[in-house]
Protein backbone atom coordinates (compact mmCIF):
# COMPACT_ATOMS: atom_id res chain seq x y z
CA UNK A 1 0.00 0.00 0.00
CA UNK A 2 2.82 2.27 1.10
CA UNK A 3 4.43 1.32 -2.38
CA UNK A 4 1.90 2.11 -4.03
CA UNK A 5 1.31 6.02 -2.76
CA UNK A 6 5.33 6.54 -3.53
CA UNK A 7 4.54 5.49 -7.35
CA UNK A 8 1.80 7.90 -6.79
CA UNK A 9 3.74 11.10 -6.03
CA UNK A 10 3.56 13.99 -8.39
CA UNK A 11 6.97 14.80 -10.72
CA UNK A 12 7.64 18.82 -10.36
CA UNK A 13 9.57 20.00 -13.42
CA UNK A 14 11.23 23.42 -12.81
CA UNK A 15 12.51 25.23 -15.82
CA UNK A 16 14.35 28.76 -15.33
CA UNK A 17 14.28 30.77 -18.04
CA UNK A 18 17.66 33.07 -18.15
CA UNK A 19 18.16 36.84 -19.84
CA UNK A 20 20.13 37.47 -22.95
CA UNK A 21 22.63 39.09 -23.33
CA UNK A 22 22.28 43.08 -25.17
CA UNK A 23 25.00 42.18 -27.77
CA UNK A 24 22.23 39.53 -28.86
CA UNK A 25 19.56 42.12 -29.09
CA UNK A 26 18.37 43.31 -32.91
CA UNK A 27 18.81 47.45 -32.27
CA UNK A 28 22.40 47.45 -33.58
CA UNK A 29 20.32 46.44 -37.02
CA UNK A 30 17.89 49.14 -36.77
CA UNK A 31 21.40 51.47 -36.45
CA UNK A 32 23.21 50.08 -39.22
CA UNK A 33 19.69 50.95 -41.75
CA UNK A 34 19.89 54.34 -40.55
CA UNK A 35 23.39 54.78 -41.89
CA UNK A 36 23.04 53.15 -45.03
CA UNK A 37 19.79 55.56 -45.32
CA UNK A 38 21.84 58.54 -44.71
CA UNK A 39 24.91 57.44 -47.14
CA UNK A 40 22.38 56.77 -49.97
CA UNK A 41 20.91 59.83 -49.51
CA UNK A 42 24.23 61.80 -49.46
CA UNK A 43 25.29 60.21 -52.64
CA UNK A 44 22.11 60.29 -54.25
CA UNK A 45 22.90 64.34 -53.44
CA UNK A 46 25.87 64.09 -54.92
CA UNK A 47 24.52 62.67 -57.49
CA UNK A 48 22.19 65.37 -58.53
CA UNK A 49 24.35 67.96 -57.95
CA UNK A 50 26.85 66.79 -60.46
CA UNK A 51 23.81 65.88 -63.34
CA UNK A 52 21.75 69.02 -62.88
CA UNK A 53 21.41 72.59 -64.60
CA UNK A 54 22.49 75.75 -63.49
CA UNK A 55 18.74 76.57 -63.87
CA UNK A 56 17.69 73.18 -62.59
CA UNK A 57 19.60 73.72 -59.18
CA UNK A 58 18.19 76.95 -58.92
CA UNK A 59 14.75 76.18 -59.43
CA UNK A 60 15.13 73.57 -56.27
CA UNK A 61 16.63 76.40 -54.37
CA UNK A 62 13.73 78.76 -55.21
CA UNK A 63 11.49 75.90 -54.04
CA UNK A 64 12.82 75.25 -50.63
CA UNK A 65 13.26 79.15 -50.03
CA UNK A 66 9.39 79.92 -50.67
CA UNK A 67 7.57 76.70 -51.64
CA UNK A 68 4.37 77.96 -51.77
CA UNK A 69 5.21 80.83 -54.43
CA UNK A 70 6.87 78.33 -56.90
CA UNK A 71 4.05 75.70 -56.60
CA UNK A 72 1.44 78.73 -57.23
CA UNK A 73 3.60 80.54 -60.41
CA UNK A 74 5.79 77.34 -61.44
CA UNK A 75 8.34 77.25 -63.12
CA UNK A 76 11.14 75.96 -65.54
CA UNK A 77 12.89 72.55 -64.33
CA UNK A 78 14.20 69.40 -65.46
CA UNK A 79 10.64 68.27 -66.59
CA UNK A 80 10.20 70.52 -69.41
CA UNK A 81 13.72 70.91 -70.59
CA UNK A 82 14.99 69.80 -74.08
CA UNK A 83 16.81 66.75 -72.43
CA UNK A 84 16.41 63.03 -73.48
CA UNK A 85 15.48 61.77 -70.70
CA UNK A 86 12.96 63.70 -69.07
CA UNK A 87 14.47 64.62 -65.64
CA UNK A 88 17.37 63.22 -66.28
CA UNK A 89 19.86 66.36 -66.38
CA UNK A 90 21.60 68.01 -68.72
CA UNK A 91 21.52 66.85 -72.55
CA UNK A 92 25.30 65.89 -72.88
CA UNK A 93 25.71 65.82 -76.59
CA UNK A 94 24.40 69.84 -76.51
CA UNK A 95 27.02 71.95 -77.07
CA UNK A 96 27.54 74.19 -73.68
CA UNK A 97 30.24 76.19 -72.24
CA UNK A 98 31.50 79.13 -74.47
CA UNK A 99 29.71 78.33 -77.85
CA UNK A 100 26.25 78.91 -76.04
CA UNK A 101 27.57 82.02 -74.45
CA UNK A 102 28.90 83.06 -77.82
CA UNK A 103 25.44 82.42 -79.60
CA UNK A 104 23.76 84.32 -76.61
CA UNK A 105 25.71 87.25 -76.82
CA UNK A 106 24.58 86.91 -80.80
CA UNK A 107 21.05 86.97 -80.23
CA UNK A 108 21.48 89.66 -77.61
CA UNK A 109 23.15 92.09 -79.92
CA UNK A 110 20.59 91.45 -82.89
CA UNK A 111 17.72 91.71 -80.62
CA UNK A 112 19.40 95.48 -79.54
CA UNK A 113 20.00 96.38 -83.37
CA UNK A 114 16.43 95.17 -84.06
CA UNK A 115 14.85 97.16 -81.39
CA UNK A 116 17.56 100.43 -82.26
CA UNK A 117 16.01 100.08 -85.75
CA UNK A 118 12.75 100.00 -84.75
CA UNK A 119 13.32 102.91 -82.63
CA UNK A 120 14.51 104.85 -85.17
CA UNK A 121 12.15 103.86 -87.39
CA UNK A 122 9.50 105.51 -85.12
CA UNK A 123 11.35 108.27 -84.81
CA UNK A 124 11.69 109.35 -88.53
CA UNK A 125 7.49 108.59 -88.84
CA UNK A 126 6.92 111.09 -86.18
CA UNK A 127 9.41 113.66 -87.38
CA UNK A 128 7.48 113.25 -91.34
CA UNK A 129 3.98 113.64 -89.03
CA UNK A 130 5.54 116.89 -87.96
CA UNK A 131 7.24 118.12 -90.96
CA UNK A 132 3.16 117.39 -92.35
CA UNK A 133 2.26 119.54 -90.17
CA UNK A 134 4.51 122.03 -90.66
CA UNK A 135 3.54 122.21 -94.21
CA UNK A 136 0.18 122.18 -93.35
CA UNK A 137 0.74 125.30 -91.07
CA UNK A 138 2.49 127.12 -94.05
CA UNK A 139 -0.54 126.77 -96.53
CA UNK A 140 -2.83 127.80 -93.77
CA UNK A 141 -0.65 130.98 -92.96
CA UNK A 142 -0.92 131.70 -96.88
CA UNK A 143 -4.12 131.21 -97.17
CA UNK A 144 -5.20 133.60 -94.21
CA UNK A 145 -2.75 136.33 -95.58
CA UNK A 146 -4.78 138.50 -98.46
CA UNK A 147 -1.57 139.57 -99.62
CA UNK A 148 0.50 136.80 -99.85
CA UNK A 149 -2.61 134.53 -101.20
CA UNK A 150 -2.28 136.01 -104.55
CA UNK A 151 1.53 134.61 -104.57
CA UNK A 152 0.87 131.68 -103.68
CA UNK A 153 1.36 130.01 -107.32
CA UNK A 154 5.05 131.15 -106.94
CA UNK A 155 5.98 128.82 -103.34
CA UNK A 156 6.46 125.24 -104.08
CA UNK A 157 5.90 122.94 -101.10
CA UNK A 158 6.97 118.79 -101.14
CA UNK A 159 8.33 116.47 -98.63
CA UNK A 160 11.80 115.32 -99.88
CA UNK A 161 14.46 112.62 -98.56
CA UNK A 162 16.08 115.90 -96.49
CA UNK A 163 13.09 116.90 -95.12
CA UNK A 164 10.52 120.02 -95.67
CA UNK A 165 11.52 121.81 -99.11
CA UNK A 166 9.58 125.17 -100.09
CA UNK A 167 10.75 127.01 -103.23
CA UNK A 168 9.57 130.28 -104.17
CA UNK A 169 10.04 130.92 -107.40
CA UNK A 170 9.87 134.01 -110.33
CA UNK A 171 6.97 134.48 -111.92
CA UNK A 172 6.86 136.24 -115.69
CA UNK A 173 5.67 139.41 -114.40
CA UNK A 174 6.82 139.32 -110.64
CA UNK A 175 10.17 138.48 -110.03
CA UNK A 176 11.78 138.06 -106.43
CA UNK A 177 14.88 140.34 -106.53
CA UNK A 178 15.30 143.33 -108.94
CA UNK A 179 16.84 142.19 -112.26
CA UNK A 180 20.71 141.37 -111.65
CA UNK A 181 20.78 142.32 -108.16
CA UNK A 182 19.95 140.62 -105.03
CA UNK A 183 17.56 143.61 -103.71
CA UNK A 184 15.09 141.84 -101.83
CA UNK A 185 11.28 142.99 -103.66
CA UNK A 186 8.65 144.25 -100.76
CA UNK A 187 6.55 141.70 -101.51
CA UNK A 188 9.56 138.76 -101.21
CA UNK A 189 10.77 140.71 -98.13
CA UNK A 190 6.73 139.93 -96.04
CA UNK A 191 6.78 136.39 -97.08
CA UNK A 192 10.58 135.61 -96.02
CA UNK A 193 9.68 137.27 -92.88
CA UNK A 194 6.06 135.22 -92.44
CA UNK A 195 8.35 131.88 -92.79
CA UNK A 196 10.96 133.34 -90.75
CA UNK A 197 7.92 133.48 -87.99
CA UNK A 198 6.47 129.93 -88.90
CA UNK A 199 9.93 128.28 -89.43
CA UNK A 200 11.25 129.72 -85.75
CA UNK A 201 8.76 127.67 -84.09
CA UNK A 202 9.98 124.44 -85.05
CA UNK A 203 13.89 123.10 -83.92
CA UNK A 204 14.89 121.90 -87.29
CA UNK A 205 18.03 123.27 -88.74
CA UNK A 206 17.62 124.59 -92.34
CA UNK A 207 20.01 125.14 -95.35
CA UNK A 208 19.39 127.90 -98.48
CA UNK A 209 20.08 127.78 -101.62
CA UNK A 210 19.90 130.39 -104.49
CA UNK A 211 19.12 129.31 -108.15
CA UNK A 212 19.28 131.31 -111.45
CA UNK A 213 18.53 130.64 -114.94
CA UNK A 214 21.04 130.00 -117.77
CA UNK A 215 21.17 133.52 -118.91
CA UNK A 216 24.55 134.94 -118.13
CA UNK A 217 24.97 137.73 -116.20
CA UNK A 218 26.14 141.16 -117.78
CA UNK A 219 27.17 143.86 -116.42
CA UNK A 220 28.63 144.60 -112.37
CA UNK A 221 32.03 144.24 -111.35
CA UNK A 222 34.31 142.10 -113.32
CA UNK A 223 34.47 138.39 -113.14
CA UNK A 224 31.11 138.74 -111.42
CA UNK A 225 28.50 135.92 -112.48
CA UNK A 226 25.21 134.16 -111.71
CA UNK A 227 27.46 132.41 -109.54
CA UNK A 228 27.69 135.13 -107.23
CA UNK A 229 24.45 136.69 -107.72
CA UNK A 230 22.98 133.39 -106.79
CA UNK A 231 24.89 133.13 -103.33
CA UNK A 232 24.11 137.24 -102.88
CA UNK A 233 20.40 136.16 -103.38
CA UNK A 234 20.76 133.31 -100.93
CA UNK A 235 22.23 135.54 -98.18
CA UNK A 236 19.51 138.10 -98.50
CA UNK A 237 16.78 135.73 -98.07
CA UNK A 238 18.42 134.84 -95.05
CA UNK A 239 18.62 137.93 -93.55
CA UNK A 240 14.70 138.59 -94.21
CA UNK A 241 14.40 134.93 -92.33
CA UNK A 242 16.22 136.28 -89.20
CA UNK A 243 14.29 139.65 -89.43
CA UNK A 244 11.11 137.64 -88.96
CA UNK A 245 12.33 135.57 -85.90
CA UNK A 246 14.46 132.57 -87.16
CA UNK A 247 17.47 131.79 -85.01
CA UNK A 248 20.37 132.53 -87.35
CA UNK A 249 21.97 129.48 -85.12
CA UNK A 250 19.58 127.41 -86.78
CA UNK A 251 20.59 127.86 -90.33
CA UNK A 252 23.70 125.15 -91.39
CA UNK A 253 24.94 126.26 -94.89
CA UNK A 254 23.65 129.01 -97.62
CA UNK A 255 24.91 128.32 -101.05
CA UNK A 256 24.51 129.65 -104.45
CA UNK A 257 23.90 127.00 -106.94
CA UNK A 258 23.84 129.62 -110.14
CA UNK A 259 21.63 127.53 -112.97
CA UNK A 260 23.53 123.89 -112.14
CA UNK A 261 20.07 122.43 -111.13
CA UNK A 262 16.66 123.93 -113.03
CA UNK A 263 13.60 123.11 -111.86
CA UNK A 264 12.21 123.38 -115.47
CA UNK A 265 15.04 121.03 -117.15
CA UNK A 266 13.62 121.19 -120.14
CA UNK A 267 13.74 125.29 -120.65
CA UNK A 268 16.89 126.70 -118.56
CA UNK A 269 15.61 130.38 -119.24
CA UNK A 270 12.23 129.84 -117.89
CA UNK A 271 11.21 132.20 -114.74
CA UNK A 272 10.77 129.37 -112.28
CA UNK A 273 14.53 128.55 -112.64
CA UNK A 274 15.06 131.73 -110.23
CA UNK A 275 14.47 130.46 -106.96
CA UNK A 276 15.12 130.60 -103.52
CA UNK A 277 14.85 126.52 -102.28
CA UNK A 278 14.62 126.74 -98.08
CA UNK A 279 14.92 122.75 -96.82
CA UNK A 280 13.93 121.99 -93.66
CA UNK A 281 15.85 118.86 -92.53
CA UNK A 282 14.82 116.03 -90.81
CA UNK A 283 17.29 113.97 -87.93
CA UNK A 284 18.84 111.86 -91.07
CA UNK A 285 19.66 114.71 -93.23
CA UNK A 286 21.08 116.77 -90.57
CA UNK A 287 23.13 113.84 -89.51
CA UNK A 288 24.63 113.15 -92.90
CA UNK A 289 25.39 117.02 -92.56
CA UNK A 290 27.25 116.53 -89.57
CA UNK A 291 29.41 113.34 -90.59
CA UNK A 292 30.43 115.03 -93.92
CA UNK A 293 31.96 117.90 -91.82
CA UNK A 294 33.48 115.36 -89.85
CA UNK A 295 35.20 113.45 -92.61
CA UNK A 296 36.43 116.44 -94.16
CA UNK A 297 40.13 117.14 -93.92
CA UNK A 298 41.49 120.41 -92.58
CA UNK A 299 42.74 123.11 -94.68
CA UNK A 300 46.06 123.35 -95.99
CA UNK A 301 47.75 126.42 -95.14
CA UNK A 302 49.04 127.52 -98.61
CA UNK A 303 51.07 130.54 -97.65
CA UNK A 304 53.34 128.54 -94.94
CA UNK A 305 53.22 125.46 -96.82
CA UNK A 306 56.66 123.86 -97.62
CA UNK A 307 57.16 124.35 -101.56
CA UNK A 308 60.13 122.17 -103.33
CA UNK A 309 62.90 123.94 -103.98
CA UNK A 310 62.90 125.70 -107.45
CA UNK A 311 65.46 124.37 -110.55
CA UNK A 312 68.20 126.80 -109.51
CA UNK A 313 68.51 125.92 -105.57
CA UNK A 314 68.61 122.18 -107.26
CA UNK A 315 71.64 122.89 -109.36
CA UNK A 316 73.10 124.61 -106.45
CA UNK A 317 72.55 121.38 -104.64
CA UNK A 318 74.52 119.35 -107.05
CA UNK A 319 77.82 118.90 -106.16
CA UNK A 320 80.99 119.67 -107.99
CA UNK A 321 82.04 117.71 -110.74
CA UNK A 322 85.16 115.96 -110.26
CA UNK A 323 88.65 117.83 -111.54
CA UNK A 324 89.85 116.75 -115.08
CA UNK A 325 92.27 114.08 -115.24
CA UNK A 326 95.95 114.57 -116.28
CA UNK A 327 96.39 114.16 -119.90
CA UNK A 328 98.92 111.00 -120.81
CA UNK A 329 102.54 111.70 -120.69
CA UNK A 330 104.50 111.26 -123.85
CA UNK A 331 105.97 108.21 -125.42
CA UNK A 332 103.50 106.32 -122.98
Amino acid sequence: MAGDAKKLQPIIIKRVKKGGHAAHGGAWKIAYADFVTAMMAFFLLMWLLGSTTEGDRKGIQDYFANPVKISMLGGSGSGDSSSVVQGGGEDLSRQGGQVKRGETEQKRSSYTLAKLESLKAEQAQAEQARLKLLRDKVEEVLIASPRLTEFKSQIKLDLTRDGLRIQITDAQNRPMFTSGSATVQPYLRELLRTLGEVLGEVPNRLTLEGHTDAAPFTGGAAGYSNWELSADRANASRRELIAGGLDDGRILRVQGLAASQPFVKDDPLAPTNRRISIVVMNREAEDRFFRGAEREEPPIDVDNAQRPPEAGALIDRLPPPPPPSSPPAAGR
